[in-house]
């Protein structure tokens, strides 16, 4: 580093990666500040400057050196920042000391642990560093890759397993394993060890039956309700299975219930009809769900509940490794909860690609209209939420010769054209099934009823909402 870069960098001022320090006398409170970056995102500590900025420089002599790591040993886990020094005078210098974010997080200095907050260094609560603790244990032990103690590959979908494997390989994501095996099988996926079944085997492909009575976590909850609250069912059941087979039940659970959307583009009279939220995105949604949620919680499950203005999908646990729901739509590395089972739906092709999923799924909603995803994580759970755009939601069967449902339908056709419709653009737009006698007869009923008006005579005449009946 140069005086110029030295200089530029103290004009920056202090920040959440950048503290001065004037001396080396302040090496306790320096390193106080670096155990802090290297439980965040790293930073740096200048020796030789103003808290104003100024770079004044120092001293640097034989035992300098020596007493700042001397002082920085004192951190726990072991961390080694790089210490360098840049002179700014001719008998002056200011010392760098620099580190990236921990790889062994949470880090401790003198036995407490400190996090950055703007340019402060504060104390960390006991939640933040048992949680930091509870994600560094987590890459070596963690509940997917412990034995499924009592289950054998008696007990597994051998069916599934081919299934999973053949698919695999044909993508190129999985070397041909030695045999067709169920054992040589699972030991190319990773989750057999030492002849040895892994949970994360038993989620991905157990018998449903066992399943209910060994791991009752392995739960899909669906619900439609009357609404936009939980006041009132129209249906709701409960699914117990493994991985595949619970994304499955979720996606045909999806087909049965989400109504036909049709939308109108500009210059096009013909309704456009499509689900009302795009079969792509609330897959990756049920695939994240299923993927990142917290299995060790007994009571757990993933749940879907459709709702007359949205639809969420749920899992049990919350989000780790310092990401937030802001975070989640920028890009982002990909750190899953339970990597076995991830690779293996990545495998498998139902996840295309790593930390990328809900980009993906904010493209797709967009792509169709819809308003970005919405992300909660709060109550031990997260949510993903999508809510319709300017569609106009149809029964599945497209069936318009009921009088209510071409109310209902003209109704909504207007709320959406801001200068109203002509009686032919109503009826092309209404469709074929639907003749020139009934859009009349559906025009004259909604306007006595007080729900339009019109605003001519003739063939040029416009139909709109009535103020006030929106």
């Amino acid at each position: 580093m140069t005086t110029e870069q030295i200089t530029t960098l103290a004009a920056s001022g202090e920040s959440e990666t950048l503290e001065f320090k004037e001396t080396t006398g302040a090496r306790r409170k320096a390193a106080m500040t670096l155990c802090a970056f290297l439980n965040q995102g790293g930073g740096q500590v200048l020796f030789g400057v103003k808290d104003d900025g100024s770079v004044v420089g120092q001293e640097v002599g034989e035992r300098t050196i020596e007493d700042l790591s001397a002082e920085f040993r004192r951190i726990d886990p072991p961390a080694f920042p790089s210490i360098e020094r840049v002179r700014v005078d001719e008998d002056r210098e200011v010392i760098v000391v620099g580190t990236g974010q921990g790889a062994s997080r949470p880090y401790t200095y003198r036995g407490a642990a400190y996090r950055r907050i703007g340019n402060t260094t504060l104390a960390m609560s006991a939640d933040e560093y048992n949680r930091m603790l509870f994600e560094r244990m987590h890459s070596e032990q963690r509940w997917e890759n412990q034995p499924a103690a009592g289950w054998t590959l008696a007990d597994l979908d051998t069916a599934e397993i081919q299934r999973t494997v053949a698919e695999a390989v044909r993508r190129g994501r999985l070397e041909e394993p030695l045999s067709r095996d169920p054992s040589d099988m699972l030991r190319g996926l990773g989750l057999l060890r030492d002849d040895v079944l892994l949970r994360a085997a038993v989620v991905l492909f157990g018998d449903p039956q066992r399943l209910e009575l060994d791991m009752p976590q392995c739960l899909l909850r669906v619900a439609r309700f009357r609404g936009t609250d939980r006041m009132e069912f129209l249906d709701n059941r409960q699914f117990n299975g493994n991985a595949f087979t619970l994304f499955g039940d979720a996606e045909k659970f999806l087909r049965d219930t989400l109504p036909i959307a049709g939308r109108f583009e500009q210059d096009r009279f013909e309704r456009i009809d499509e689900p009302l939220y795009p079969p792509l995105a609330t897959r990756e949604a049920i695939a994240n769900a299923l993927c990142h949620r917290d299995y060790s919680i007994g009571g757990g499950s993933i749940g879907i509940a459709v709702y007359d203005d949205r639809l969420e999908v749920t899992s049990s646990g919350s989000l780790h490794f310092g990401l937030t729901p802001e975070l989640l739509f920028a890009p982002h590395e990909s750190r899953p909860w339970n990597p076995l089972i991830a690779r293996t739906f990545y495998r498998r092709g139902i996840i295309e690609e790593w930390g990328s999923g809900t980009l993906r799924m904010v493209d797709l909603a967009e792509g169709a209209g819809l308003p970005t995803p919405e992300i909660d994580d709060a109550g031990g759970s997260v949510t993903v939420r999508f809510r319709p755009g300017q569609f106009v939601a149809q029964p599945v069967t497209g069936d318009m010769n009921g009088p209510e449902a071409r109310r209902e339908m003209t109704v909504a056709l207007l709320d959406n054209a801001e200068d109203g419709l002509t009686r032919r653009e109503i009826h092309a737009r209404l469709g074929s099934g639907v003749s020139e006698r009934q859009v009349r007869t559906t025009l004259e009923e909604l306007r006595n009823s007080g729900l339009i008006v019109s605003t001519a005579r003739g063939p040029l005449t416009r139909w709109k909402r009535a103020d006030g009946a929106r």
